[in-house]
């Protein structure tokens, strides 16, 4: 059973809760993207008010050094300060995906840590299985650290598993639709059966989705546009990182057992009338 599903009362000291990725250790459970926002100011203060330690960087559409004559995105969120995960957003094909990957490890220094995802169309942004686990085999065997975008298929969870994937990150919903969990079961099952931190990634809306996701036993969110397209993407950021923990707490404390009928607060045993 994975560490994500022990249900121990947490120490009073918050920093004894945290997870493991890659071989290293990280206290927040939200991951944050840096596309959308109205400039690299607003996205620095929306990381920073979301608590994240890991932002993602979808590195054809960002600037990590390649274009010398465009403002850095790593000027803002530095590495020194943040684990940056390079990811293949916008690519179609196996191809495209591993040379991205290959790419981001050139400009960060020898870099392995990735987010993986290989689109099938534009339209819905779902995730192209059979490619993805192709595009998977070759990045860990490249001795990459892959964390891999898939759908909510138990099944095709626990096969990016076993290639190798250092964490898989099924959809609660289609990219940037901010639908919330659509098939919590799915999610369920995936987090029982996994031996690798299992985090949400895509289709979150608000923090209660958030809370769901955690609640559910989830290692962690991924989350972008739910932020950023928010009327105030920092007040937002905000609420995101107290869904999280509120969502981590709850599933730590162990819910109720749902009941179909009422069940009295005041027990009657022993009152007096």
């Amino acid at each position: 059973m994975s560490a994500h599903n022990q249900t121990t009362a947490p120490l009073t000291d918050d920093t004894s809760d945290t997870f493991s990725l890659a071989g290293r250790t990280y206290r927040s459970r939200l991951l944050v993207g840096t596309g959308k926002y109205k400039d690299m100011q607003e996205t620095a203060l929306a990381v920073e008010a979301s608590g994240a330690e890991i932002v993602t960087v979808a590195v054809r559409r960002s600037n990590l050094g390649q274009n010398a004559s465009e403002p850095n995105i790593l000027e803002v969120l530095p590495p020194s300060k943040y684990s940056i995960l390079p990811n293949t957003a916008g690519c179609y094909d196996v191809d495209t995906a591993v040379r991205t990957c290959r790419l981001a490890r050139e400009l960060l220094d020898g870099h392995k840590l990735v987010k993986l995802e290989v689109l099938g169309d534009q339209k819905t942004l779902f995730p192209d299985v059979i490619a993805t686990i192709e595009a998977a085999k070759i990045l860990v065997k490249d001795d990459f650290d892959v964390m891999v975008y898939t759908n909510d298929d138990p099944i095709i969870a626990k096969q990016l598993e076993d290639i190798g994937c250092c964490a898989v990150m099924p959809l609660a919903a289609p990219i940037g639709s901010g639908l919330g969990i659509r098939n919590p079961l799915n999610i369920l099952t995936i987090v029982e059966n996994a031996t690798v931190p299992i985090l949400v990634d895509a289709g979150v809306g608000t923090a209660s989705d958030a809370a769901v996701a955690m609640e559910l036993g989830c290692d962690g969110v991924l989350m972008n546009t739910a932020i950023a397209a928010a009327k105030h993407p920092v007040l937002m950021a905000q609420a995101m990182r107290k869904g999280i923990e509120a969502g981590r707490e709850a599933f730590l404390a162990g819910r109720m057992q749902a009941k179909r009928f009422a069940s009295a607060s005041s027990p009657i045993e022993g009152t007096f009338f």
